[in-house]
């Protein structure tokens, strides 16, 4: 019997895929997991944008749950932005086709980004300091389980994964309020691929 799920990643929704499918949003998003909280100003000059196209997007985004104002920064009128807390998932195949064809753009972008960042790594490694380097590592497994047993093998794995990000994101507003907290950012992938459970194409 597979126990209940204790973590609790979002599931975005038909809209929320449709809106999220878009190339400068994507880079919004990665740049604000990255870097932490920044302003549409700040976003405008890295991305070669004015920031009236930042701050539409920025909108956008939260419009949809995926980004919230960091409150406690700024002066004035001036709006940071940080990724919600939580995290998100993109769930099964969408209904609709529009919706669908949204998921398979933000899954090709998913690999793209796992392998640039498996790259970037595999550069930077070199200048690391030690102590990272030895936190870091590589991963990948070979097994033979039933489907439930894979199910199983997700969900603890994820569970693991949602303690820490609670961890992280209690930080983060820590951050968001003034603290400094010597701490980096570090990116986790995590897959579960059936492969064995696909029929081999005919050559």
């Amino acid at each position: 019997m597979t126990k209940s799920k204790s973590f609790s990643a979002r599931t975005l929704d038909a809209n929320a895929l449709k809106s999220f499918a878009h190339p400068l949003r994507l880079r919004i998003y990665e740049l604000l997991d990255q870097r932490g909280p920044s302003t549409a100003t700040g976003l405008a000059a890295i991305l070669g944008q004015n920031t009236g196209a930042t701050s539409y997007h920025l909108r956008e985004l939260a419009r949809h749950g995926m980004i919230e104002i960091a409150e406690g920064m700024g002066r004035g009128k001036e709006k940071y932005w940080r990724i919600v807390p939580g995290g998100f998932t993109y769930g099964d195949t969408p209904p609709d086709a529009e919706a669908a064809s949204a998921l398979e753009f933000l899954l090709d972008d998913l690999v793209r980004q796992r392998g640039a960042e498996l790259a970037k790594w595999r550069e930077a490694a070199t200048r690391a300091p030690a102590e990272w380097v030895a936190a870091s590592g590589f991963g990948r497994r070979s097994l033979r389980l039933t489907t439930q047993e894979t199910a199983e093998l997700r969900d603890e794995v994820l569970e693991v994964l949602e303690r820490y990000r609670s961890i992280s994101d209690r930080r983060d507003g820590e951050a968001a309020a003034g603290h400094e907290l010597p701490m980096g950012h570090v990116v986790i992938h995590f897959d579960v691929l059936p492969l064995g459970a696909v029929p081999d194409e005919p050559s």
